[in-house]
This record gives structure tokens, C-alpha cells and sequence, in this order.
């Protein structure tokens, strides 16, 4: 499978932030902002918005003196015994964290083996999850999850994967034409979220944003009942301002 790789805001800043976590993480002694600055090349501003967050995050920690060295959810993440389960824990919180912030119900979803999978989501009374009635498996063409998928896949890779699974109509505005279908996913901007405006669910909108780690294909995406549909651009854009640590515990 070929990915389309056009690389977002978000995923920049994960490059960036694994620059100096592997800068931090070869000086056991610590390492200071200047010391940082020098070794990366990151100017001081964008450098420190990163410190900001890797220490939110628990990446890197700061000692007497103002170095730096690493956090414990590096050290967790980096752990051969329990990565796996520190990295669902930490992608949970922050997803717990997301649907707090946006008051909706949040998801990772991975492009695994030519098939859709919501891996992990966070919802609650007062943000409920989408009702599953179609697996997404079968509902990519019309779910945000889906096409946000697709979007980062390349035209082969799109076309096989709308071979193997038909168009149904699950709504009125389910796009069915795969021909129609393929030419909006070709021109859809890697830095504009798809939607999904009750196209997979009758009174229900999506949005999702994509989070490629190497040649993994993800996204992270919100969900709102119909009547919170004004809501969901400022939703969408919440995800993408937030992605860069999300992709930064999947790349490590």
C-alpha cells in the first residue's frame, strides 16, 4: 500500500518534538534550552512552545539549573516490557482530555491491514459516541473516520479499497459513486478536516484530521448530535491544534 504523503502542521511539530526528545535522551546529565537550540536548530520561540508541551505531556522534565532531561511517559513509552500499554493508557488520557475540551466524543482510528478500525475513543453522557449501527469497516465512504483514511492513501490504494467494500446508501446524502467519491478525495486538502454532514447517520456530523506516524495511516475525529453542528469546526480545529502529541506517542 502507497501513502500520499503531504505532511500537516501537526506533523511537523512531532518531528520537531522527537528532535529534541532524542537530543534530551543522549544527555543523562541534562540538557538546557541554549544546549537544545544549538544541537536541533529550532528557534527559540517554536522551541520553547515544544518544551511547553513535552513537559505537559510528561516527555521531558526540567531539573536544577533549567536542563532538561527525560520524562516518564518517555521512559514508559520507550519501555520494552509495557509500551503497548503505556501507549494505550497515554493516547486514552489525552483522548479523555480532548472530549473534555470539545465536549464530544473523540476517536483514533487506524488504517490496519486494508480495513478501518477505531482503535480508541472517549465519550460520556454528555458527548455520546456515534451509534455503530454500520460497521465502519464497510461505512468508509461515507464516515469522516473513512475518508480521512482514504484521503492518505494513494489512488491504488483508495480504488482497492472501494473494490472490496460497496458504496450503500445509508442516508440521503451518502455519496454512492465511487467516481465521485474518488474525485473529492483527490482534492481534498491535507490541512482541512473531512467532514461527514449526516452522510453515515441521520442526525449526526463528524470531523477528522489526519495523524500519519511513518507508514502508519491514522486520524483523530469528533462526532456531535446534528443539533451541534455549529460547534463542529471549532471541534475540528481543537483536534488539529492537539494532534502533534498524539502523533508523538504513536512515532516513538
Amino acid at each position: 500500500m502507497a501513502l500520499k504523503h503531504e505532511p500537516t502542521a501537526p506533523y511537523h511539530s512531532a518531528q520537531d518534538a522527537l528532535r529534541v526528545l532524542e537530543t534530551v535522551a543522549h544527555t543523562a546529565a541534562g540538557v538546557t534550552e541554549t544546549e537544545l537550540a544549538r544541537h536541533t536548530g529550532l528557534g527559540p520561540e517554536r522551541l520553547t512552545v515544544l518544551l511547553r508541551m513535552l513537559r505537559r505531556e510528561g516527555y521531558v522534565e526540567q531539573i536544577g539549573g533549567g536542563a532538561y532531561i527525560t520524562g516518564d511517559t518517555l521512559r514508559r513509552l520507550t519501555s520494552v516490557q509495557d509500551r503497548e500499554r503505556a501507549l494505550t493508557d497515554k493516547l486514552q488520557l489525552m483522548l479523555d482530555r480532548l472530549r473534555d475540551s470539545v465536549g464530544a466524543a473523540v476517536y483514533i482510528s487506524r488504517y490496519v491491514d486494508g480495513e478501518v478500525k477505531v482503535t480508541q475513543y472517549a465519550a460520556g453522557p454528555a458527548a455520546p459516541a456515534v451509534n455503530e449501527w454500520v460497521d465502519f469497516r464497510y461505512s468508509a465512504h461515507a464516515t469522516a473516520v473513512g475518508k480521512s483514511l482514504l484521503t492518505q492513501l494513494d489512488h491504488n490504494g483508495r480504488r482497492d479499497h472501494l473494490a472490496r467494500h460497496k458504496m450503500a446508501r445509508l442516508t440521503s446524502r451518502t455519496i454512492t459513486s465511487d467516481k465521485l467519491l474518488l474525485s473529492r478525495l483527490e482534492s481534498q486538502p491535507p490541512t482541512v478536516p473531512v467532514l461527514d454532514l449526516q452522510e453515515y447517520a441521520v442526525g449526526t456530523v463528524c470531523a477528522a484530521v489526519p495523524i500519519t506516524a511513518g507508514a502508519s495511516v491514522g486520524c483523530l475525529a469528533v462526532s456531535l448530535p446534528v443539533e451541534h453542528a455549529h460547534r463542529l469546526k471549532q471541534a475540528a480545529d481543537t483536534l488539529n491544534r492537539n494532534a502533534a502529541p498524539v502523533l508523538l506517542s504513536l512515532a516513538i
